[in-house]
């Protein structure tokens, strides 16, 4: 029986991981919920599952991530603001399932030290591909990493024609029902950026040995190459269940979570090089990441800020990531990576877009 924390618990990873441990009295245990600030769902989910410990917002969900008795963090915040908690769950000694990517991706090598050995354990449905094809060789066996992506609502559209798209047309994800942030990350492709950085800072693996290719059905989740010219991958219907079970028990996998593909029909699966004239996010983050220190949350912090300003109307889907850019281009990074540097970093970085994007 595993005790089990949700930092998120309203959001959709954070629900569908309590259908996981509500289908599954018997090996886990809800023992704490936290939500940044829906009130009446954490009430509502604290009386289905008779919990005592609750939390709203940051600063309580780290509390509770340190006065509880738990085995597993899930930690499914969205945003920066999760680094906290992802902090707090590492230094308790909690295995640490991470949906947060941007904890990861902002703290760098703050997280990567604080972590021991399998101690942290990624959901992203790419990671935890990566990981269960990992198990098939060695460290020293791997060529390289095939990162797959949807390409989301705009997949083979020129730079050009995506001039003029609407908030409503990027919401518009084909496969994932996910938030707003997150579904407009995956409209420019900075999602996936983001998770190049996290693939690197979970597995090791130099930037350069990680590919990001576009495989629109979703059923291929990542794949690892190794040296002898085998690829192993991942493959399932798009369905977060799967890699949430994994992150509550890895490295176990839970019987029933989702449904199995179906190899009585005919199907394709397709693969296609990424456009990155198109979608220059990718390659803007590799050069993010090798840079290290602060120009990772950097990065984030200013796609938070356009993503808001494309939403309410004072950005163009295209500006989103030339104001990313622009922003990296005027950053200084400090000489020493601490938490303070890092706060520092993302207020600048959030004042710096707001100023670009208000004098566009």
């Amino acid at each position: 029986m595993r005790r089990i924390i949700v930092l998120g618990s309203t959001g959709s990873i954070g629900t569908q991981a309590l259908d996981v441990i509500r289908a599954h009295p018997r090996r886990f245990e809800l023992v704490g919920i936290s939500a940044g600030s829906n009130t009446e769902l954490v009430a509502q989910q604290a009386e289905q599952f008779h919990l005592e410990h609750t939390a709203i917002g940051a600063a309580e969900s780290e509390q509770l991530v340190r006065d509880v008795e738990a085995d597993v963090v899930l930690n499914a915040i969205t945003g920066s603001i999760g680094l906290g908690s992802t902090l707090a769950a590492l230094d308790a000694g909690r295995t640490l399932a991470l949906a947060n990517k941007e904890s990861l991706i902002v703290g760098g090598e703050l997280v990567r030290a604080a972590a021991a050995q399998d101690q942290l354990v990624p959901v992203d449905s790419e990671h935890s591909a990566i990981a269960q094809a990992l198990r098939a060789g060695t460290r020293a066996e791997v060529r390289r990493l095939v990162v797959t992506a949807s390409g989301g609502p705009f997949r083979g559209r020129t730079r050009a024609a995506l001039r003029d798209v609407t908030p409503a047309q990027a919401l518009a994800h084909p496969t994932w029902d996910m938030g707003r942030m997150v579904t407009t990350n995956s409209a420019t492709l900075v999602n996936k950026g983001l998770e190049v950085i996290e693939a690197h800072l979970l597995f090791d693996v130099p930037y350069d040995d990680i590919e990001v290719v576009v495989h629109p059905q979703s059923i291929v989740h990542s794949m690892v190459e190794f040296v002898d010219g085998s690829t192993i991958a991942q493959a399932s219907p798009p369905d977060m269940r799967l890699p949430i079970s994994l992150g509550l028990d890895w490295p176990h996998r839970v019987g029933g979570v989702g449904r199995p593909l179906d190899w009585r029909h005919a199907t394709s699966w397709t693969f296609e090089p990424l456009d990155e004239d198109a979608f220059p996010a990718v390659a803007l983050a590799k050069s993010v990441g090798r840079a290290g220190g602060t120009f990772p949350a950097v990065y984030n912090a200013a796609n938070e800020q356009a993503v808001h300003a494309f939403h309410d109307g004072r950005l163009s889907f295209l500006g989103i990531v030339d104001t990313i850019e622009r922003v990296i281009q005027a950053h200084d990074a400090p000489e020493e990576l601490t938490l303070d540097t890092l706060a520092e970093a993302e207020s600048w970085a959030r004042a710096k877009a707001d100023s670009l994007i208000g004098a566009a």
